[in-house]
């Protein structure tokens, strides 16, 4: 895809990829509130506060309310290969399910679910509770079987193994770099 700016490696790329889903003009700018939906498409589980941060750091002075490309794509890109925003593992959000579930039912009934949902910890909104039911109920039962769920919420996003990739390789380009001898200028 052309973004019309040097990306310098596959992480910049899948970055710009997502963020250019959201720049309906084509000007290399998003409107600051569509960052979470940004950073949500490429597999980050950013908090609201997280979310407010990006949106700091890289929206435009020219064009307040807006969030430029080449600001955005730096910032990210240094925020995932320090592995922020990164989705819990299986195995957390398996022990967080088995800890609401003292009678170990293996599910959670939509009415209990939606409580802690929209008044426990950061609240999800209306909008945010329709979009995921349709994922997390069972159709059959109405309620919600959490090993089921989770497995749906585990695709592993591969943004971070990309980030973890270009980070190496950022390590060894510096280590190589110390090794050159300096030249010197006459």
């Amino acid at each position: 895809m052309e973004v019309g700016v040097t990306l310098n490696n596959e992480l910049e790329s899948q970055i710009a990829e997502a963020f250019c889903i959201f720049d309906t003009h084509g000007d290399k700018y998003i409107d600051t509130r569509n960052v979470g939906n940004v950073l949500r498409f490429l597999g980050c589980v950013p908090t609201e506060k997280e979310v407010q941060n990006v949106i700091k750091a890289t929206e435009s002075v020219d064009y307040p309310g807006e969030s430029a490309l080449t600001k955005f794509v730096a910032h990210v890109s240094l925020l995932l290969m320090n592995r922020q925003m990164e989705p819990a593992t299986t195995e957390k959000l398996l022990e967080a399910f088995e800890t609401l579930d003292p009678e170990n039912k293996k599910y959670l009934t939509k009415e209990y679910f939606g409580k802690l949902m929209s008044e426990e910890g950061e609240p999800f909104t209306t909008e945010e509770m329709e979009a995921m039911w349709p994922v997390a109920i069972d159709p059959i039962t109405g309620n919600i079987p959490f090993t089921f769920y989770i497995n749906q919420l585990k695709h592993k996003p591969k943004i971070y193994d990309i980030a973890d990739m270009v980070k190496e390789e950022l390590a060894q380009a510096e280590k190589e770099k110390g090794k050159k001898p300096q030249q010197t200028l006459l």
